[in-house]
């Protein structure tokens, strides 16, 4: 497939296959760069929160345990003499804390670096240093939150005189945001690198396997094949390896009667005829092979379909050939009256010779008893048909039929236990396609013998009528016995074999039969017996 041509058909084209893999990965990137930052500040925050409280911890700590503080603390006023300020400044310089205050027990500030604090409570928030125990964590004061440590002062008796409380800053999100905001870029910039480049791999690697085509065009001829396949008449079926329906259009759901969820099922767990099976998942042997399908004649052509010299499935055209069926149906019935009326004319012609050389003899006698005789003959065999048989179109078929086997050498009887009552339009024609197709049959089969004699039985019964056809001929070998009811076998040859469809007259009488409720049983006694019943 051509590219250019392809092209044609499709509607313009959009972004390229390149482009738009670059722009999902740097979206990727961009997002997974997102989350990294989020994860990140989240851990700096818990990292600087963990190192920051055992520092705050330990100047709180060596605060509380400078022995001028715990000797002038009990005593202590706010605004009163300059050795607490002084101790506190030192740690907090030494320690580099944002600040550090002392309290009495109840919280009462005595030492601060905001003036304002000066002989107000400090608020001490979750702290449980009034238990006697340190404790660390945020806390916002004058505004800004700092990570704090409050440790309490003991005396020589170990009673609490005194709270130490150090602070250190706290960075906020933005400060952290801008720590990480150089390594961000860096990231960013490599990953951009590498999913250019990734792109570009990528797309060459894609368009190599898709013929250089880009995705707008891709769904252009995807849409395009899809109007041409579901607009078809004919019906297409296509299956995998596995034998699994890969696609199947309206009209191949029409004519197989498949359910709407069928793509993806394998065809032998649908509800299809076995001869339908097996033409869709084997070799076709030669083209345009008929099946029956719920009455109507269809003809399939399965081929594999192969790339790069392997095959990967098969995809079978199914066309509806019921009209063209009935047609040579039509064709059939009317060469069967043209037949029958040629066998008459030989007949009545032969007849009216020897009428004319008795009377060019001059044997008048002669020519009234054969003339009588012949009217007998007629008369019986009407007579006999009719009076066993009460239905007319029936009757009809019967004495036509035995007009041709008179033609071929062909003894045909009618059973003297024969009954048959008239009956409704629709199983009068359904009879008598059951028995003329058995009686074509049983001609053929009795006619390649010396004596051939084919004798039929029509019974009927309250709820159905059987039909009875047996052959004086070789009968049929037990291989067969199923086989010849199977749709396009055939035992005849003939010159006239590329031009028409054999092989489907037992198939059709089975498909009567079963239709009506019914069926067609096979036996050979001293040649075939076909057995047809059809339900009333």
């Amino acid at each position: 497939m051509q590219r250019a041509p392809i092209n044609k058909l499709l509607n313009g084209r959009g972004t390229s296959l390149a482009s738009q893999f670059l722009v999902l990965q740097l979206a990727i990137v961009f997002a997974v760069l997102i989350g990294v930052l989020a994860i990140s500040l989240a851990q700096s925050a818990e990292t600087v929160e963990r190192v920051e409280a055992r520092r705050a911890l330990a100047a709180a700590e060596t605060l509380a345990a400078l022995p001028a503080v715990r000797s002038l603390l009990p005593a202590a006023e706010p605004r009163m003499g300059a050795a607490l300020p002084a101790a506190a400044e030192s740690v907090r310089s030494i320690s580099e804390s944002q600040y550090a205050i002392l309290t009495k027990p109840d919280g009462t500030v005595l030492t601060s670096q905001d003036p304002g604090q000066l002989g107000s409570p400090l608020e001490l928030g979750e702290s449980d240093v009034r238990d006697g125990r340190s404790w660390t964590g945020l806390v916002k004061l004058g505004g800004t939150t700092s990570v704090a440590a409050h440790v309490p002062v003991l005396d020589e008796r170990g009673e609490i005189v005194g709270i130490a409380v150090i602070g250190r800053r706290y960075p906020s999100l933005l400060d952290r945001l801008g720590q990480a905001t150089p390594g961000l870029i860096t990231y960013l910039g490599v990953a951009s690198i590498v999913g250019l480049a990734g792109s570009l791999l990528l797309a060459r690697r894609v368009k190599r396997q898709t013929l250089g085509m880009e995705p707008d065009e891709i769904t252009g001829l995807v849409e395009h094949r899809e109007a041409i396949l579901y607009g078809v008449k004919e019906g297409i079926v296509a299956l995998d390896r596995d034998h699994r329906i890969t696609l199947a259009n309206d009209a191949a759901r029409r004519l197989l009667h498949l359910p709407a969820d069928c793509i993806g099922r394998n065809v032998d767990k649908l509800d299809i005829p076995p001869d339908l099976r097996v033409m869709l998942t084997q070799d076709q042997s030669r083209p345009d092979q008929l099946v029956l399908v719920e009455g109507r004649m269809v003809a399939c052509n399965t081929l594999p379909i192969r790339t790069q010299s392997r095959v990967i499935g098969s995809v079978t055209t199914l066309r509806d050939r019921t009209e063209l069926s009935n047609l040579e149906d039509e064709l059939g019935a009317t060469r069967m009256i043209t037949n029958t009326l040629r066998a008459q004319t030989h007949e009545f012609a032969n007849n009216l010779h020897t009428i004319s050389g008795l009377i060019q003899l001059g044997e008048y006698d002669e020519v009234i008893r054969f003339v009588e005789g012949v009217r007998h003959s007629r008369t019986r065999l009407h007579d006999d048909v009719t009076s066993a048989i009460k239905d007319p179109a029936v009757a009809a078929l019967f004495i036509a039929k035995a007009s041709l086997a008179t033609e071929r050498g062909v003894s045909l009887k009618l059973s003297e236990e024969s009954s048959l009552s008239k009956m409704e339009e629709e199983l009068s024609r359904d009879v008598n396609t059951v028995m003329g197709n058995l009686i074509d049959n049983a001609m053929d089969a009795a006619g390649a013998l010396e004596g051939p004699v084919v004798e039929v039985l029509m019974v009927e019964e309250a709820d159905h009528i059987s039909v009875t056809v047996q052959d004086s001929g070789p009968g049929v070998p037990a291989e067969l016995s199923e086989s010849i009811f199977s749709p396009g076998f055939s035992t005849k040859t003939s010159s006239l074999e590329p031009l028409r469809d054999r092989g489907f007259g037992l198939a059709l009488v089975r498909l009567v039969c079963r239709k009506r409720g019914g069926d067609v049983q096979l036996y050979n006694d001293g040649g075939a017996v076909f057995v047809a019943t059809l339900g009333r």
